[in-house]
């Protein structure tokens, strides 16, 4: 439910407006040096309040390591890192109860947890908790540099709203007073070949399973993705021109039979428009039965995308230090 991986094992706990958000990283080896300025560019990539078109609300994001950590290294206990949330204003919310927010969690989430789950700023489903994804995806980066010093990991917005041009459309946004979407790209190279456990843990799986935990994305595609339905066998075949097995082309993004083939994995996300808009909408009163026309409070990305790609690298992240561990290659 909340735990991914199978040797490096994130457990994943907290709520928006909770008094901490974290994870439990059970199976991270010993001896990986770790400190606190190592999650520093990350998370502050991942922070609202410093780029137009996202969120007003900035919180320290400043982790406390709480266990599997001494003198400086990993000590292969379970490692436990917290964020405490800080900048909370719980009473924007207090109408969520009785009339749920299109587009959200906020009903589905009433009808699994029987009323009693936390609705605060989303509660456990919120994007706070992707603070908690790139604290992980930080430290799995940190496993995997320890012997594969050449593998890379970036990601990079690619379009929002259809529009290559990024500033014109989170402008165009912040003059609608309105969300919009996004596609994002993302890059890691550097892996070998062999890894991945088909068929159920291929590598497309894999990367594609963490990458749906960050709320808002809506769909993922891999090399020529959906332009490969269009394609024919011989245009969409990479030639192989070494015996590394670097191809000429990279219509498969890096991965052959559900196994890295030595060449960059390439995929793109699609993030759709975040549900908070602040446009007026309609809901349900669960209380009165009726129809209200709400108007969501709090503080909210009119373009959520441009806090996505740390998230998407670390999440990348967490998927390739577990292959590796699984190849016992780290």
């Amino acid at each position: 439910m909340n735990t991914f991986g199978r040797i490096f094992k994130v457990s994943i706990f907290g709520e928006s407006h909770g008094t901490a958000v974290g994870i439990c990283i059970d199976g991270c080896p010993p001896g990986i040096p770790l400190e606190i300025k190592d999650f520093e560019i990350d998370l502050k990539r991942r922070q609202g309040g410093l780029q137009k078109g996202s969120t007003p609300r900035k919180e320290d994001d400043v982790p406390e390591i709480l266990s599997g950590l001494f003198n400086g290294y990993t000590t292969g206990a379970p490692l436990t890192i917290i964020i405490n949330n800080k900048n909370v204003r719980s009473s924007d919310y207090s109408e969520l109860k009785k009339t749920p927010r299109p587009g959200h969690a906020d009903f589905v989430a009433s009808v699994k947890y029987k009323g009693y789950q936390d609705y605060r700023g989303g509660g456990h489903f919120s994007g706070r908790l992707t603070a908690c994804l790139v604290m992980a995806g930080v430290v799995a980066k940190k496993i995997i540099s320890q012997k594969f010093t050449l593998v890379k990991f970036q990601a990079k917005v690619m379009e929002v709203g259809g529009n290559t041009n990024i500033e014109d459309a989170v402008s165009e946004a912040i003059n609608k007073n309105d969300s919009v979407g996004s596609k994002i790209e993302c890059n890691i190279s550097g892996l070998p070949a062999g890894l991945g456990e088909p068929f159920f843990d291929s590598v497309e799986s894999l990367i594609s399973h963490a990458v749906f935990s960050i709320p808002a994305i809506k769909g993922i595609e891999f090399g020529s993705g959906f332009s490969s339905a269009s394609m024919y066998g011989s245009m969409h075949n990479d030639a192989i021109i070494n015996k590394e097995g670097v191809t000429s082309t990279n219509n498969a993004g890096g991965i052959n039979g559900g196994l890295t083939n030595g060449n960059d994995i390439i995929f793109r996300v699609a993030v759709k428009p975040a549900s908070s808009t602040p446009h007026k909408q309609k809901s349900i009163n669960l209380e009165s039965g009726m129809i209200e026309e709400i108007q969501v409070g709090g503080r909210h990305d009119l373009v959520i995308g441009l806090r996505v790609p740390p998230v998407l690298e670390c999440v990348s992240a967490m998927v390739i230090a577990d292959l590796l561990l699984l190849e016992s290659l780290l």
